[in-house]
């Protein structure tokens, strides 16, 4: 391995955006079958054998860290279902550019493992729950999960990671009414909600009761004297709001009726190993076969640059909302 030839130069695409973010699957397997993310019955998981090795995706992020790509995001399917991944974090807490690991889920094992990926380096969380009513829960994911979701919120709280955010998809006719709790029970609790158009990505996503978050958005700032926040709350997309003494905060992720196109940060990469340069469009870039046979660390640091220049100024999910057949469950969330 070429250890010596590295790059600190920062990852630039064609169009001046800076990329600072990798968002990384560690499965594609999960044990939610959530109405907009993976259809019932779904079969066509990646082969464990194309999974990339624990050293193999330290490699990968090693390399986007030496082209000052700070922030990784563990995603999946469900992320906790891959075995020993504490022991992934240990790995890449350890490079020293990685300044920011955290972890989506959907909580139902996060009481189990909370307390290792706390001490292993994951920094904070974000957890999928779509709604506090369990039969509402049930309905969206397929599975009576709202109990167990629960009891990973609290376990969650324990362990220290902050912030906690809750990812709320909101579907027109399903979960809309229960916004205002959401709210009320986010402020209270002390986690960060944040309210997330569904994006048409497969079939699953493009039935998900797409609904605009503007007009609820002016209600949420009006009824809750909501104000602009006045820092930043980690690297994603969304546009937060909080309250007047700053303790409840409130974001909402807008792709569809005002999307973050221009300031796009990102780049996600499958368990495969496949780099995918926008969720609304077919552009990706194959490491695996790369890793496989033996390419250096300069090699690896040149094809992940070949692979950003890839990188589309825009989705088109506006224009042509029935273009990407994947779904979200591949992709890494």
């Amino acid at each position: 391995m070429d250890t010596n030839s590295s790059s600190t130069t920062a990852l630039i695409d064609r169009f001046g955006r800076r990329i600072d973010y990798l968002r990384l699957s560690v499965t594609d397997r999960c044990d939610l079958r959530c109405s907009y993310c993976m259809p019932k019955g779904y079969k066509g998981f990646e082969e464990p054998d194309n999974w990339l090795r624990f050293d193999e995706i330290t490699r990968v992020v090693a390399a986007f860290s030496r082209m000052s790509v700070g922030r990784v995001r563990l995603t999946g399917g469900e992320p906790l279902l891959r075995r020993g991944l504490p022991q992934l974090v240990e790995q890449l807490s350890t490079l020293p550019a990685v300044r920011d690991i955290s972890l989506s889920t959907n909580a139902t094992q996060l009481h189990r493992h909370a307390q290792a990926l706390r001490a292993a380096g994951v920094d904070r969380i974000n957890v999928s729950l779509d709604s506090l009513d369990k039969a509402c829960v049930e309905k969206i994911t397929g599975r009576d999960s709202f109990g167990s979701v629960m009891a990973g919120l609290q376990a969650g709280k324990r362990a220290g990671f902050t912030p906690i955010k809750l990812n709320m998809v909101v579907m027109r006719g399903v979960n809309d009414h229960e916004i205002p709790r959401m709210v009320q029970f986010c402020f209270e609790e002390g986690f960060i909600l944040r309210l997330i158009e569904a994006m048409p990505m497969g079939e699953t996503g493009r039935n998900s009761q797409y609904m605009d978050l503007g007009p609820v958005r002016d209600q949420l700032v009006r009824d809750f004297h909501l104000q602009p926040a006045a820092i930043e709350i980690g690297g994603g997309p969304a546009r937060y709001w909080q309250t007047a003494d700053g303790r409840g905060k409130l974001g909402f992720i807008s792709p569809i009726s005002q999307h973050f196109c221009a300031t796009c940060n990102r780049v996600r990469m499958g368990v495969d190993g496949t780099l995918y340069m926008c969720l609304g469009q077919d552009e990706k870039f194959e490491l695996r076969p790369l890793l496989r046979s033996g390419i250096s660390d300069a090699g690896l640091e040149e094809a992940i640059r070949n692979a950003i220049e890839l990188k589309p100024e825009k989705h088109e999910f506006n224009e042509n909302r029935h273009k990407i057949i994947r779904f979200m469950s591949q992709t890494g969330g």
